[in-house]
């Protein structure tokens, strides 16, 4: 792997991940009322179209980190409709 893919594959884990603190209040607090349902869905289509951006100019990293992205965004949809209601 050279240089710039090791360094596109670190900063898309930065990217995803940083998904993981809200994830883990969520799970912790059983609360999920004030996440934004709209915000998650763009981010879905976002990633889903980076996906098929990826597989189109062969680009690993931006496959993986976004295939981690939308992970951790149905994750936190799941907490949202789990959650969200009082």
């Amino acid at each position: 792997m050279e240089f710039i893919e090791m360094l596109g594959l670190i900063a898309g884990i930065c990217t995803s991940s940083s998904l993981l603190p809200q994830l883990i209040k969520t799970v912790k607090t059983k609360e999920a009322q004030d996440v934004s349902l709209m915000m998650f869905v763009v981010l879905l289509v976002g990633n889903g179209l980076w996906i098929y951006y990826g597989f189109d100019r062969s680009d690993l990293p931006i496959i993986l980190t976004n295939i981690l992205s939308l992970g951790l965004n149905i994750a936190m949809l799941v907490f949202k409709y789990k959650y969200g209601h009082k």
